[in-house]
């Protein structure tokens, strides 16, 4: 049962970026792109998400454990390190360089279009050679 609630979960998300666009990186650019054409409307895409985030939290969190899993797998470290610090940065740098970040680019394959398998197939590349190296 938790697949199956994790590929519908996925699915919807999928649907949403669609659907806001974040899937279009002319869009999400528009949205870094802090000039006289910054498109903001991506800023209520992402209240929107929080919105649904804040009010899942809240329904889950005087719960025991999950619905579907033994117990609740919540992060224990708390200090910001190199590898972090590092990751963020990259990530920050490519979403804006090229205007996709994971989630979207997977739902954007659907489109067809080379430069977004391009993208995917360098991500993960740059995914294989991050473990390689000794940070």
């Amino acid at each position: 049962m938790p697949i199956v609630i994790a590929f519908v979960a996925g699915l919807l998300m999928s649907a949403g970026i669609a659907y806001s666009q974040m899937i279009d990186p002319a869009k999400v650019l528009g949205f870094l792109t802090l000039n006289s054409q910054w498109d903001p409307s991506l800023v209520l895409v992402m209240v929107g998400a929080l919105a649904v985030y804040a009010s899942g939290y809240w329904l889950v969190a005087a719960k025991d454990k999950p619905f579907f899993a033994e117990h609740f797998h919540l992060p224990t470290k708390k200090e910001l390190d190199k590898p972090l610090l590092l990751g963020s940065a990259i990530f920050g740098a490519g979403w804006g360089l090229v205007g996709y970040c994971p989630g979207p680019a997977l739902a954007a394959l659907s489109s067809g279009s080379l430069a977004t398998l391009v993208f995917i197939v360098a991500m993960i590349a740059g995914w294989f050679i991050s473990r390689k190296l000794p940070i």
